[in-house]
């Protein structure tokens, strides 16, 4: 038996791990694309590696793109098997697949008309929304808490991951030459004092653990801090400064965080009187997908849901649909928050509304997850003066805030915590992924003296066996 690491190794992005059994079957875990990776990102994406033919099962772990986002393609170069998920990451991965495919489609269009000019030879989209579709009919859904025979060889539970809305933790016994391995993915860890989701569950022993690492050196401040936080934002730049506050957020997980804080406001009665926006089309789709699974929310939530039965709206928001709703906020000179996908500034409507702030001191631009540094978003939190957005410079005049505490992923104390149950005598091997290579050294260093011996930090397309 061996894996090999094909993505998100000694990166965030990207996560693809093959495991390989004695007779030639390959389990795919995660099929996602390469993000923020500034110009290596269509290379990276569009060589996976390993030949889509090969792969016999694949397991998602959530609907991320850096996680499902080369499923289509995948399909596209001949998989023709069955793709593992839990029933609300197929909710989701129906909106974000074909948002991915219509943001291509979109790029590649620009970029022909620009090769055009130049005499240059056109590209093709890793995939079109048509392919992307294709994904839809190979997905089957697996319960939490439950063993599932995938075949006299393969058995999968999923337990919760708390990082989005039916993200998973893939556990797994595979049977190779009379011999019964537990081999565990955790795919993204959430936190355990997370504001909509329950906490990571507990999973069953396992002799190899590979394991997420993203924000493995460092702690998070409480949810309650970023809400404060976000609170202090608002009365700043719109208030105090009559500005617009421009938050980047992901369309899933954050946006609804960030609704859920505002109308914890509303509740309270001191909101501000301004408008505010979410302008993103497939931010309101993946809104209104969470919506429909109102038993993955945690106690605290299931407890607003008896008083308020919509904990993502309030008096003053305006989701935003439609192309030229959107242009109209160029020319709103009042006040305003608006939230935009996505996350790291990398495409979508988010990209213009800070193109067209970018220069009013006044304005705030907030960063409210993570960022690969060589993205937009990476480059206005790590101090940007001057950056390029549709191939324009722009100084950055407005001010840049960072609330670290929002994130969905855990920090090394949740890393921790989730290995808690765990014997680390039994765990034979520990492979960090998800991470930039000098934070998961780091909490390889800081698990190593929590009883975990044997860690191995892998690189892209690096194969190890592991000894059975």
């Amino acid at each position: 038996m061996k894996i090999t690491f094909h993505g998100a190794a000694r990166t965030v992005t990207g996560s693809k791990h093959i495991i390989h059994l004695a007779n030639n079957k390959n389990i795919l875990l995660d099929c996602g694309m390469f993000q923020g990776m500034g110009t290596e990102t269509f290379e990276l994406n569009n060589d996976f590696g390993f030949a889509a033919s090969d792969i016999d099962v694949v397991i998602i772990s959530h609907a991320h793109i850096d996680h499902i986002g080369l499923l289509p393609k995948l399909i596209k170069e001949g998989y023709k098997g069955e793709i593992y998920c839990t029933e609300a990451t197929a909710a989701l991965a129906e909106i974000l697949l074909k948002d991915s495919a219509h943001i291509q489609e979109m790029d590649v269009k620009y970029a022909n008309k620009m090769k055009a000019k130049k005499g240059r030879p056109f590209v093709e989209p890793l995939y079109t929304t048509e392919e992307a579709l294709r994904v839809l009919s190979l997905l089957k859904t697996v319960k939490y808490d439950e063993w599932f025979e995938i075949d006299d060889q393969i058995s999968l539970f999923y337990t919760d991951a708390g990082h989005i809305l039916g993200s998973a933790c893939v556990n797994l016994k595979l049977k190779e030459n009379g011999k019964t391995v537990h081999l565990t993915f955790s795919g993204d860890l959430g936190r355990y004092m997370d504001t909509l989701l329950k906490s990571p569950e507990p999973f069953p022993q396992a002799d190899f653990i590979i394991m997420e690492s993203t924000y493995g050196d460092r702690l998070h401040p409480l949810p309650v801090d970023a809400n404060a936080m976000l609170f202090e934002e608002i009365q700043k730049t719109c208030v105090a400064q009559k500005g617009k506050l421009i938050i980047p957020a992901f369309s899933v997980g954050r946006t609804q965080e960030l609704l859920y804080a505002l109308n914890q406001f509303s509740l309270e009665r001191r909101l501000p009187g301004i408008k505010y926006f979410v302008d993103s089309p497939m931010s309101l789709e993946t809104t209104e997908a969470t919506k429909r699974f109102p038993k993955l929310f945690n106690s605290k939530v299931q407890k607003v849901l008896e008083e308020d039965n919509d904990p993502f709206d309030f008096p003053g928001l305006t989701m935003i649909e439609n192309v030229q709703a959107s242009k109209s906020l160029n020319f709103l000179k009042e006040p305003c928050v608006i939230i935009s996908a996505s996350g790291m500034a990398e495409a979508g409507r988010v990209k213009h509304h800070i193109a067209n702030n970018i220069d009013n001191p006044n304005n705030t631009i907030l960063i409210v997850g993570y960022c690969e540094p060589q993205s937009l978003g990476g480059r206005l939190r790590a101090g940007a003066e001057e950056v390029s957005i549709f191939g324009q410079r722009f100084k950055v005049n407005a001010r840049v805030s960072v609330i670290e505490n929002l994130s969905a992923h855990g920090d090394y104390h949740d890393l921790t915590r989730w290995l808690s149950c765990q014997d680390p005598k039994l765990v034979k091997k520990l492979f960090l992924v998800h991470g930039e290579y000098e934070v998961q050294q780091k909490l390889a260093n800081y698990l190593s003296h929590k009883g975990f011996l044997d860690i191995e930090i892998p690189y892209r397309h690096q194969q190890i066996g592991l000894g059975i």
